[in-house]
């Protein structure tokens, strides 16, 4: 069985048009905090996408607040990615909460 390596950061991101104009940061920890944060999205059938990177970046935004429009891009990138991979597992019949992409 494989084990999983420990979560140190993570950062979680919502984007609702109706509400906001970018995407919001809503929440961020590390350790423990980037753990539970994880766990959450999992239990909520969110897909997690692992990226360093952009995990660096995003890190440094104040839970609440927008991301900045130098972002738009990569988050944007990001964001299609997740809408692909939701509308292939609902193509193929898969309830919508039990999945998940790495």
């Amino acid at each position: 069985m494989k084990q999983e390596k420990p979560v140190e950061k993570a950062v979680a991101i919502v984007y609702d048009e109706k509400c906001a104009a970018a995407p919001q940061v809503v929440a961020a920890g590390k350790g423990e905090i980037a753990a539970r944060i994880v766990e959450e999205a999992r239990k909520a059938g969110i897909h997690i996408v692992e990226d360093p990177d952009l995990l660096e970046i995003l890190a440094r935004i104040p839970v609440g607040m927008e991301i900045p429009a130098a972002l738009y891009q990569a988050v944007a990138e990001l964001l299609a990615f997740v809408y692909r991979v939701n509308n292939r597992y609902l193509e193929r019949g898969l309830p919508e909460d039990k999945h998940q992409a790495r």
